[in-house]
């Protein structure tokens, strides 16, 4: 943890003096030996100082979600809750989003912890006071298709507002929607108006007993 600590430490110094995040990430990495998981997690873990102020300047609070909708980058915040609801690693990241150290490589398979993370959210939602949820899933994934039809199900089943739209890119549609956008793709982050920490919240709500780690204190 120490080394993986100042590690995500120096990244982020690299990433805040204009250095490649590619090219950072190789420097940081050789120089203190990590294993290709443990690049991902200090790789998911930092962000320069200027990602963090914006960031930190577009995110709004659970008050500002009420009597609104919510577009949310589906892949990203689900398999977060699925990972915390398996037991898997997740990171509290300087920019204080939560990921899990899984990648998509054009292929999603439905797990036991689907359904289940699926239904935490919905709640979160609710409780939340969101007025509808505006799911986007990447279309060129496959299974994009029965997940719809899964969710669809779910949101007639509990009678929640919800919309479940497949398109090439989620990344486009909610980087430039004025609408608050759940996420935490660094891309989206990056560009969106207005972003809220969902995983994070429906995981600190509803999955306490969750394995996060922490390599850079949020905000730091």
């Amino acid at each position: 943890m120490p080394l993986l600590v100042e590690a995500t430490a120096d990244l982020s110094w690299l990433l805040t003096r204009g250095y490649s995040g590619v090219g950072a990430l190789k420097l940081v990495g050789d120089r203190h030996q990590l294993s290709a998981r443990q690049r991902t997690a200090v790789a998911r873990s930092a962000c320069s100082d200027q990602d963090l102020a914006r960031r930190r300047a577009h995110q709004v609070g659970p008050e500002e979600l009420r009597g609104r909708p919510l577009w949310i980058d589906g892949y990203n915040v689900l398999t977060t809750v699925e990972a915390a609801l398996a037991g898997g690693i997740l990171l509290a990241a300087r920019d204080g989003a939560l990921r899990d150290m899984a990648s998509m490589h054009g292929s999603y398979r439905k797990v036991v912890e689907t359904r289940p993370a699926l239904e935490l959210l919905g709640e979160t939602a609710v409780a939340l006071g969101v007025s509808a949820c505006v799911w986007y899933l990447d279309r060129p994934v496959s299974n994009s298709g029965r997940l719809k039809t899964i969710m669809a199900a779910l949101a007639a089943e509990r009678g929640w507002n919800w919309s479940i739209e497949l398109v090439p890119n989620p990344d486009a549609v909610l980087s430039q929607t004025d609408q608050i956008v759940a996420t935490a793709d660094s891309v989206i982050l990056n560009r969106c108006h207005w972003w809220f920490n969902f995983g994070r919240e429906t995981v600190a709500r509803r999955v306490p007993q969750a394995r996060a780690i922490e390599l850079c204190p949020v905000g730091s």
